[in-house]
């Protein structure tokens, strides 16, 4: 029994904002992981098997549901794209409850970070979902993407999110003194769920095939995967530009990892973590925007990345110290 758990994040770049990171995972035939010689075959093996109800970007829309790199995604449909597929994949069976809000939604996918998020001022969840589609459109992509996990015997979809909020963001920073240990923090988090967690349903007799999209140039992974599962015995497989690839036992189930670049447009499963990291942090800046819109009447809303942002922070400062907020808690040093 395989489960495939894809990982990609959003946010990392912004000055505003929250970093998310998420998981993407389901259950497939084993034989459908991996190729005889070794090599990952999750990059097509989704999309083959569950055609005809999704395609990716270069594939002729024939009203199939669009997996794909978030931004392609984002280009094409923007957020309706990405909520179109992130709110089919969270519920596939067409007769599951849906999150109708946006609190519901976070509750559901970010359990540890509901709190951090309940402390921003900004922050209401108040949004109901889904935003950006029709209950109707909704349902029938639900059906369809339900019948073709059904027939392919792919199922036990789970989505997990960890969102850092500015605040924890400058701390993480500060304590490690670098910006990367934030994607090993939100990695970190995200392992020893899926090692620990009886929710996660990975069990002895599974394997967790982990496919992460690389962390900038970086190729070593070993320290980083150790320190998160500190109980497993770890192998190196391969640390190369192309792909770094370690094995893990000795825990509740074998885990592969693999780091390749650009994976959320090769795999299946990171490319829908893209999209569910994509649409959540979409989701909070209208929030973020909506908020200081509301202290700043006129104020134009803002993506919060470098060049933009500093103008955005500039027009609420006299909002943020009305309110006594640290600028820490809003605006991230790096």
């Amino acid at each position: 029994m395989t489960w495939i758990i894809g990982i990609d994040e959003a946010g990392y770049g912004p000055n505003l904002g929250p970093f998310v990171m998420t998981a993407a995972a389901c259950h497939v035939p084993a034989c459908c992981a991996l190729l005889p010689n070794g090599e990952d075959r999750a990059e097509y093996d989704l999309w083959r098997l569950l055609h005809p109800a999704v395609r990716r970007s270069h594939d002729a829309d024939q009203g199939q549901l669009l997996i794909d790199d978030s931004k392609r995604v984002y280009a094409a449909h923007g957020l309706a794209g990405l909520e179109c597929g992130v709110l089919t994949a969270l519920a596939p069976d067409a007769h599951a409850p849906m999150p109708t809000s946006l609190a519901t939604l976070m509750n559901q996918l970010c359990l540890d970070t509901g709190d951090e998020l309940r402390r921003e001022v900004w922050y209401r969840g108040l949004q109901s979902l889904p935003m950006s589609l029709s209950l109707v459109d909704l349902q029938q992509r639900r059906r369809s993407f339900a019948d073709a996990c059904a027939a392919a015997n792919v199922r036990g979809w789970q989505l997990r999110s960890v969102v850092i909020c500015p605040q924890r963001f400058n701390a993480l920073i500060e304590k490690s003194g670098t910006k990367g240990y934030v994607l090993a923090y939100a990695l970190t988090d995200l392992l020893r769920w899926y090692s620990a967690a009886e929710g996660a349903g990975l069990s002895g007799e599974d394997e967790g095939l982990f496919v992460i999209d690389k962390h900038g140039g970086r190729n070593t992974y070993a320290a980083m995967i150790q320190h998160a599962l500190p109980q497993g015995i770890l192998i190196i497989e391969a640390e190369s530009q192309a792909r770094s690839a370690y094995r893990v036992h000795g825990l509740r189930c074998n885990m592969r990892l693999v780091f390749q670049p650009c994976a959320d447009s090769t795999h299946f499963c990171v490319a829908l973590a893209s999209m569910a990291s994509k649409y959540l942090r979409e989701m909070l800046m209208l929030e973020f925007n909506r908020f200081w819109q509301e202290q700043i009447p006129g104020l134009k809303a803002t993506a919060g990345y470098p060049g933009d942002a500093a103008r955005f922070f500039q027009a609420i400062r006299p909002a943020i110290e009305k309110l006594g907020l640290p600028p820490e808690t809003l605006w991230r040093r790096k």
